[in-house]
C-alpha cells in the first residue's frame, strides 16, 4: 500500500504547483492588462500639442478617394492644429486600402481642398499599420531634419503610436481626434482590447 500512495502524493503535489503556477499566470496578465489599459485611457484623455515641426496623421479607412468619418475627424483636427500655428508641416500617412488609392494620398488631397498648401503636406503612402507608419514617419522626420512631431489619431491609438515612436528615437507629443457620430460604446471596448493585445504582441516582438 505504501508504494502505491506515493505515486499518488506526488501527482496532488504536481497537480497543486501547476494550479498556483497557472494562477500567478493569469494574476500577472491581469495586472498587465490593467496597467496597459490605464496608459490606453490616459493617452486618450490629453492633448499635448504644443509647437513642432510637424503634425503626423495615421490613417484610417478611405471610400474611393475619400476619407472614412474617422480618417476625415483625424485630417480635421490635424488641420485645426495646423491653423493654431501648432506646426508648418502635415504629414499624412498609410498605403493603399485595397483600391487605387492610399490613406496617405487621400489625405493630402483633403488637406490641399481645405486650403493646406501642398508644399505643407508629406504623404506616406506604402505603409500598411500602426508599426510601419511609425517606422517610416521616423525615417521622414530624420530626412527632413524634424525633431519633434504631434502625433493625431484615434485616443485609444495614441500610447500604441507613441512607445513605438520612443522606441524608434522620435520625440512626440500626441493630441487625440474628435470623436465622432458614427462611433458607440462597444466600438471602444473593441478598439481598446485590439490595442491592448496589439501593444502586448509589440512589446513581445510577435510581429
Amino acid at each position: 500500500m505504501k508504494r502505491r500512495t506515493k505515486p499518488k502524493r506526488r501527482n496532488v503535489a504536481l497537480r497543486m504547483v501547476l494550479l498556483l503556477l497557472l494562477v500567478l499566470a493569469v494574476g500577472a496578465g491581469g495586472v498587465w492588462c490593467r496597467w496597459v489599459y490605464v496608459q490606453i485611457e490616459s493617452y486618450a484623455g490629453q492633448d499635448q500639442a504644443a509647437p513642432s515641426d510637424a503634425i503626423g496623421v495615421f490613417g484610417a479607412a478611405e471610400y474611393d478617394g475619400r476619407p472614412s468619418p474617422v480618417y476625415r475627424a483625424r485630417l480635421d483636427h490635424a488641420l485645426a492644429l495646423y491653423g493654431r500655428g501648432i506646426a508648418p508641416l502635415i504629414i499624412t500617412l498609410g498605403g493603399a486600402g485595397g483600391d487605387e488609392y492610399s490613406e496617405g494620398a487621400v489625405g493630402r488631397e483633403y488637406l490641399m481642398g481645405m486650403g493646406v498648401p501642398e508644399e505643407a503636406i508629406i504623404a506616406e503612402t506604402v505603409s500598411r499599420n500602426t508599426e510601419d507608419s511609425a517606422r517610416r514617419i521616423a525615417v521622414i522626420a530624420r530626412a527632413n531634419g524634424l525633431r519633434r512631431l504631434v502625433i493625431v489619431s484615434d485616443g485609444t491609438h495614441l500610447f500604441r503610436i507613441h512607445e513605438i515612436c520612443a522606441a524608434d528615437g522620435l520625440d512626440v507629443l500626441t493630441s487625440p481626434r474628435p470623436r465622432v457620430a458614427v462611433e458607440g460604446g462597444s466600438q471602444e471596448a473593441e478598439r481598446i482590447e485590439h490595442e491592448i493585445l496589439s501593444y502586448t504582441a509589440w512589446r513581445m516582438h510577435l510581429h
